[in-house]
Formats: C-alpha cells, structure tokens, sequence
C-alpha cells in the first residue's frame, strides 16, 4: 500500500495556497494522527528536496503531513517573489487551522518542520502559537541583522549589501512600489550547491523581502514557545546560514530544547538524507512527540 496524497487549498487573508495532505499507508477513515506542517525555504516551494523527503519520513513513522507553497510562492496566489516573513508566519498559522479540521489529524498534536527560511518562520509562528505542538528547526535563522552579516561576512559585502537596503527604501518612496532584487545578492549561495534551488523557484524578490528578512527575530519571541519541545538542527559549517544562528536561538529559548550540530551535511540537510540526521529525529520525536501518544 502507498501512502495517500490529497491535493488540498489552502485560505489565507483572502489568497488561496496550493498544498499537498499526505497521510500514512493504512491508516482508516476517521482515524486521528498527530501532523506536521512542513515548511519550504527562501523562495522555494512545496516540491522541494528538503520538504517532499521529511515529508515521506515522517509518514512513514506515523504522521500526518501538509506542504503547501507559501504565499507569492509555487502555485500559491500572490505577487510572485513579493514576500515578507509576517505574511509566511500568517501562512503557517493559517494553514495550522486548516489542519485542525482535517478527519485525519489530531488538532491537539500538529508541530512544525522547516528548512532555512521556512525554519525561521516555524520558529517565529509556533512562538506565537499556542495550537503548535513541537518544532524541529533545520538550518535555521533567529536575528536577520546578525545572519545576514554572517553572510556578507567583508566590509565591502556588507557595506554593499546594507546600500542595497537603502537603495530599496529610496526607491520604494520614489516609484511606490519595491524594487527587484536577485535572490543571491540576498542570500549568497555557493555554485556547487545551486542545484538544490528548483527550477520553479522565485529568482527575483523584491526589496521589501530583503528588509523583511533583516527586520525578522524569531529569537525574540522562541522563550514564549516553552514548555514545548524545540529541536535544532545545523550542519556545523553552514554555507549559507551561519550556524550561531541556532546557537543563538537556543540561548534564547526555554527548555525542553535540544541542538545537534552535523560535520557530515551542509545546508540542505534533509535533501541529502543523511541517515544520522533520521536518527536523530526520529528519537528526538519518540521522546518528545511520538507518533502514538
């Protein structure tokens, strides 16, 4: 038997979200799971490596799972690549509700997954969600302003960068609308792992995205998450989001809380499915939010 995927919409301030319900193989009608949203990355969308391959995961030990395309994002309505952190917090508590109501999922037990940007977004909604159950944070990202000079690390990179923003701000007053802006003048990726960004993926945001971005600091917020369980996860040489930025985010949280650093993966760690990483989760999980309560 294979495991049942339901093509599902989402609503969310008016906009209608593509995503995807999959349930485990044999499960029964009316039978209630615990669930997990998982969220996409920086642009990225419900097809993703890092979101397609823990959603199979985590059908496979018992779950309930939703991806779906953020808002300006995949098949999502939108103004493509016009996105802010706020309006994917709004996305993901939206899509919380719409999890609620599904016959198949246990409205009390739903936690969220995410990669990178969507990492960031899950830590920030589930703060200020009290229906979140559990977070696993994967490459994660807590202060924007400190990320992002991790990843202009040069004076000339930041002070590029930091003009950037200033030009955006000038612009938008100027023409009253944001201005375009390559996605890796924002978030610098190397060349050897540029496969990991789908072909559908937005290659232009606005500048709006890019102060928003700068603007986001989940590790503010993560002490109201407490006493739910928080689980980071990070390669311990992060080529794209620095790793003190779980470092950071764990200081900054309650307990429980767990940080597992991996010398053996980069960024997009669940799309390499590195068998430590499932270890490591899955145990985590049974501790913490198994699959059968």
């Amino acid at each position: 038997m294979e495991r049942m995927e339901q093509q599902v919409v989402i609503s969310s301030d008016g906009l209608k979200l593509s995503g995807v319900v999959s349930l485990p193989e044999g499960v029964k009608p009316g039978e209630k799971l615990p669930a997990f949203l998982v969220l996409h990355g920086f642009g990225s969308n419900k097809n993703a490596g890092n979101v397609k391959i823990p959603c199979k995961m985590l059908n496979d030990w018992g779950y309930a799972t939703l991806r779906f395309d953020m808002r300006s994002c995949g098949d999502s309505e939108g103004e493509f690549g016009h996105i802010t952190c706020m309006d994917q917090v709004a996305d993901t508590r939206n899509a919380v509700t719409f999890m609620q109501s599904h016959p198949n999922v246990d409205a009390s037990r739903i936690g969220l997954l995410g990669s990178s940007f969507g990492a960031a977004v899950a830590l920030y909604a589930g703060s200020v969600d009290p229906r979140v159950g559990c977070i696993v944070s994967s490459g994660g990202w807590g202060n924007g302003e400190r990320k992002f000079r991790g990843q202009h690390p040069t004076p000339e990179a930041w002070a590029k960068f930091t003009a950037m923003l200033d030009e955006g701000r000038r612009y938008k007053a100027q023409h009253g609308k944001p201005m375009p802006v390559n996605r890796y003048d924002i978030v610098p990726i190397p060349e050897h792992m540029r496969h990991h960004v789908l072909e559908k993926s937005v290659l232009e945001f606005t500048s709006d995205t890019a102060i928003s971005m700068f603007e986001f600091k989940p590790e503010e917020v993560i002490h109201q998450f407490a006493p739910r369980p928080l689980l980071l996860l990070h390669s311990s040489v992060d080529s794209v989001t620095p790793t003190e930025q779980s470092l950071g985010v764990f200081a900054h949280a309650g307990k429980p809380k767990d940080l597992h650093l991996f010398n053996e993966t980069d960024h997009f760690m669940f799309a390499e499915s590195m068998p430590r990483v499932r270890t490591v989760v899955k145990d985590w999980l049974d501790v913490y939010f198994p699959a059968r309560a």
